[in-house]
C-alpha cells in the first residue's frame, strides 16, 4: 500500500475535493464542504485505490502548554477510511506512515482525540487531563472551554514525560 504525503501548500483542488467527500462520509457533519474539521493540517497522508482517495489522516504541529510547560506536539485529526475499504489495514497504514512522520519532527509528543483499538495498539495511551481549547463550529469562533478531556490519547516521542494532571492548554482549537 502506497502512503503519500501531501503538505497543505500543495493540495490540489481534486485531491480537496476527494477528501472532503470521504469525510463527509464518515461523519454525522460534512464539515461544511471542506476538507477538514477545525483548521486546515500541516499536511495530510492519504492513500488511493484507483486513483480515488481512500484513506485520509491530517496532521497539525503546534505548541501547547503542559501546565506551566510550553510543549511542542502533533495532533492527529480528521481520519477517516472509505466504508468500502474498511478492513484492509489502510487506516493501520497510515498510522504507522503518521508516526513515522511525526518522529522526525520537533514533536515531543503526538496526540489525538478518539478511542479506537488502533491508536492503543500502536502506542498512544488516553489520559484524563483537564483541557482548554476554543471552540470552532461551523468555521467561527464560539467560547473558549475548560473541562476534562474526551478521548484524549498521547504517545510520547522524547525523554519528556506526560503530567496526567497538568490543565492541557491547547492554545487554540483541539486537534
Amino acid at each position: 500500500m502506497q502512503i503519500e504525503r501531501i503538505d497543505e501548500m500543495r493540495l490540489c483542488p481534486a485531491d480537496e475535493g476527494q477528501i472532503a467527500n470521504l469525510l463527509g462520509a464518515a461523519f454525522d457533519s460534512d464539515f461544511g464542504g471542506r476538507s477538514f474539521c477545525q483548521q486546515r493540517p500541516h499536511l495530510r497522508l492519504v492513500t488511493r485505490q484507483d486513483d480515488r482517495i481512500v484513506g485520509h489522516m491530517g496532521i497539525d504541529l503546534r505548541d501547547i502548554r503542559m501546565g506551566d510547560t510550553a510543549v511542542t506536539v502533533a495532533g492527529l485529526g480528521d481520519v477517516a477510511t472509505d466504508a468500502a475499504c474498511r478492513g484492509q489495514g489502510i487506516a493501520s497504514a497510515l498510522l504507522r506512515a503518521a508516526i513515522a512522520e511525526v518522529k522526525q519532527s520537533p514533536a515531543q509528543f503526538f496526540i489525538l482525540f478518539g478511542d479506537a483499538p488502533l491508536y492503543a495498539g500502536n502506542g498512544f495511551q488516553a489520559m484524563t487531563n483537564t483541557i482548554r481549547f476554543i471552540s470552532l463550529l461551523h468555521n467561527r469562533t464560539h467560547a473558549i472551554y475548560e473541562q476534562p478531556s474526551d478521548g484524549l490519547m498521547v504517545l510520547p516521542l522524547d525523554n519528556l514525560a506526560w503530567d496526567p494532571d497538568a490543565l492541557i492548554d491547547l492554545v487554540g482549537h483541539p486537534i
